[in-house]
Order: C-alpha cells, then sequence, then structure tokens
C-alpha cells in the first residue's frame, strides 16, 4: 500500500473542521492499510518541507480556507512534485476567490446571482442592492461571514462599519428557495442533496459542523427536470474550473412559483468537508460508495499538474 501524508489543520479560520476532516480520512486510510503520516500545517514552510521529506507516494490534502485550498499549499507541492488530492493550484485559487470563480462561471453560461464587487467603505454608504441581499467575504469558506440583509434589519449599518474580513466584499441579490449541493467526483456527478438547516434559515458555519444543525434529504426530493439541472449545473462548474479529484457546487432551487423552478449556482468547493456530518460523504454513500472507498479513490488519482 502507499505511504500517505496527511494535510489538516492550517491556520484559516476553518483549522478546527480541517482537523477533524483530516483525522476521519487518516482513520480511514490506515484501515484500508496505508502507511499515514498526519501533518499539522503551519506557516512555517520549512516545517512543512521537513515533514514530506522523505516524499510520501502521494498527499492527501485535508486543509480548508486559506492556505490550504487557494493554490498557496498546491503549488509547495507542485514544487516538489509530490502528487496530491483535489484540485490544483489553478482551480483552487479560482474556486476560492468567489468573484473570479463566477467570470469563469458566466462564460461558461451557468446560471448565477446578480451580484457585483465592492470596496469595503461602500458597505456603510448604504444598500448597494434591493433588500434582500446576501454579503459574502470574497475569499472566505464554510459560510464564514456570510450575511442576509432583509427589510427592517436595523443592525446591518453597524456590522458594515465593522466590516473585517477583507478590503472587498461581494454582494449578491438573495435567491429565495432551497439549499441544494451537488458532489462530483472525476467525470460523475455523484447526486444532488438537500440541505435543512435545523436552527435557522441560513446553512451557516455551526449547521454546517454541528452535531444536528441541518438534515440531510438524498436525493434531494425535487422535481426530477430540477434533479437533473443540478446535476448539470455542478458537472459543467467542475469542468468550468477545471477541477481534478472531487468537488462539491452549492446551489439555490428557486421553487416558490412551483415546480420545476430556477437553479442558481452560488459557489464551487474544491476541497469539500470529510466529517461526519459532510455532504459529499452522504452523497457518495447513495452513490454506492462509502467513506473507505472514496478516500482511497481520491488517493489513487492523486496527481500533479505539471
Amino acid at each position: 500500500m502507499s505511504r500517505v501524508a496527511v494535510l489538516m489543520g492550517g491556520w484559516s479560520v476553518e483549522r478546527e473542521v480541517s482537523l477533524v476532516s483530516g483525522r476521519e480520512c487518516a482513520k480511514a486510510l490506515l484501515a484500508l492499510g496505508h502507511n499515514v503520516t498526519e501533518i499539522d500545517v503551519t506557516r512555517d514552510l520549512a516545517a512543512l518541507a521537513a515533514a514530506l521529506n522523505p516524499a510520501p507516494d502521494c498527499v492527501f490534502n485535508a486543509l480548508h480556507g486559506k492556505g490550504g485550498e487557494d493554490g498557496t499549499v498546491q503549488g509547495v507541492l507542485e514544487f516538489l512534485r509530490i502528487p496530491y488530492t483535489h484540485s490544483g493550484v489553478v482551480a483552487s485559487a479560482i474556486a476560492m476567490h468567489k468573484p473570479s470563480a463566477k467570470a469563469v462561471f458566466a462564460a461558461a453560461g451557468l446560471p448565477l446571482a446578480e451580484g457585483k464587487v465592492v470596496a469595503r467603505a461602500e458597505l456603510a454608504g448604504g444598500d448597494l442592492l434591493p433588500r434582500p441581499f446576501v454579503v459574502k467575504p470574497v475569499d472566505e469558506g464554510s459560510s464564514v461571514g456570510v450575511r442576509i440583509v432583509r427589510d427592517g434589519d436595523n443592525g446591518w449599518s453597524s456590522e458594515a462599519r465593522a466590516w473585517h474580513f477583507g478590503e472587498e466584499a461581494l454582494v449578491e441579490r438573495y435567491v429565495p428557495g432551497r439549499e441544494i449541493t451537488v458532489a462530483v467526483m472525476g467525470a460523475r456527478a455523484l447526486g444532488a442533496l438537500e440541505i435543512r438547516p435545523t436552527r435557522g434559515e441560513m446553512y451557516d458555519y455551526d449547521a454546517k459542523y454541528a452535531p444536528g444543525g441541518s438534515d440531510h434529504l438524498m436525493p434531494a426530493p425535487i422535481h426530477p427536470t430540477a434533479y437533473a439541472a443540478a446535476l448539470d449545473i455542478g458537472l459543467r462548474a467542475h469542468r468550468a474550473l477545471r477541477c481534478r479529484g472531487v468537488s462539491r457546487s452549492d446551489l439555490r432551487y428557486d421553487d416558490t412559483r412551483g415546480e420545476p423552478g430556477r437553479m442558481v449556482l452560488l459557489e464551487l468547493n474544491t476541497q469539500p468537508g470529510m466529517t461526519p456530518t459532510s455532504l459529499v460523504p452522504d452523497i457518495a454513500r447513495h452513490a454506492g460508495i462509502d467513506f473507505a472507498a472514496l478516500v482511497q479513490w481520491m488517493v489513487e488519482n492523486a496527481a500533479c499538474d505539471s
């Protein structure tokens, strides 16, 4: 079996989630008979290079967020010529920067929410779109910093002045309806799942990772035409960014006027969570792929881009 180094932790706001993902994957790889090394990644590049010497057969990248999902670590692994799971440098960097990804998706003809990038100072200058609208950081994951601004929301102006997620923000028109996510594995869309948060309307950080924070309905109980559209959008988004390995696309399904409704692509995640409450393992399981088989496939398809 292979010598696999599992990268986890990192320094982003998603560090704790990454540690859980990494440990779950390492446990599965050990059970499969691989020789596994767990590496808690920090900003110390020399320490990472030392931990990867001698070079493993491949790296399982279980990092989430800045540094681990945005092309940074991928670039290091390319330089070291160590095959790694998930997408390469360019796809990772574009997917992590939401405005760049939206530009690629628009060029591919994918359905998107109306929106624009604004400077931090503009946020406090009044509503930039009719309410309700959504404000999100341009380069965070796990719904960190995402805010829905509704009619009668008097707290937004003070929050806008205190915005601390960088010098820019992405403002989008709110799309009503249901939360749908699609997993893609290689050249195949595995399925579409509906997420129903149990503690509020929004699928936020707690709903994603707290036990019981959301219900996962697999397959998504939507009109067959809408289900097929979701799979098509997820696969086209994966191809548009030239992703490899596994990705997950998040969509909104506006069925407020009846079914079949309108599918809207929100974003694509090149390194989906692999925790006990994560979505991709649920979708894969329904497709007949258990967690161990999913992790094994990722290792077998590890690669370098150059």
